[in-house]
């Protein structure tokens, strides 16, 4: 669970508020809301790179859509669908 402080109380003490984002987050708030949150680096990338890239279907040009459907699926993508029946169930 991540720990709340004020924005003044992690001004005064960052030192020891960035060794405790290494433990948890650390949500810092800003006039009684929460505003920003300091957190490890580790965890910053692996949050990052669950971010996705989405675009409509509707805005691909004929090109990308030929592409697309002349893709084919590598033998080890049978464990993709593998891994996310298992993380469902």
């Amino acid at each position: 669970m991540a720990s709340t402080v004020t924005a003044a109380e992690v001004s005064k003490n960052f030192g020891a508020y960035q060794d405790a984002a290494v433990r948890e987050p650390v949500v810092i708030t800003k006039n009684g809301r929460p505003r920003t949150v300091l957190l490890a680096y580790e965890d910053f990338v692996r949050l990052s790179k669950r971010d996705r890239r989405v675009q409509r279907t509707v805005d691909l040009s004929d090109t990308e859509i030929a592409a697309v459907e002349a893709a084919e699926m590598t033998p080890d993508s049978d464990q993709v669908g593998a891994s996310a029946s298992q993380t469902a169930g």
